[in-house]
């Protein structure tokens, strides 16, 4: 392998650990999300705490059932 290519296999790396850092947070704070649901937080609270829309909050935690 030349330099090329062992950067392209580098950053290749570096790309992977990237998107398993990013799903991992995305997962933790989609549970975080539907836990603040559970506890009564509404959609508009959280979003304030995020910078998401309500709308996507309340997609990923949607109201508890009664």
């Amino acid at each position: 392998m030349d330099d090329l290519d062992e950067r392209i296999v580098a950053a290749t790396k570096k790309r992977v650990r990237a998107e398993n850092a990013f799903l991992s947070a995305d997962s933790e704070l989609r549970e975080l999300l539907r836990q603040g649901r559970a506890a009564g937080k509404g959609p508009s609270h959280m979003a304030k705490l995020t910078g998401f829309t309500r709308e996507w909050v309340a997609k990923i935690a949607p109201a508890p059932k009664s």
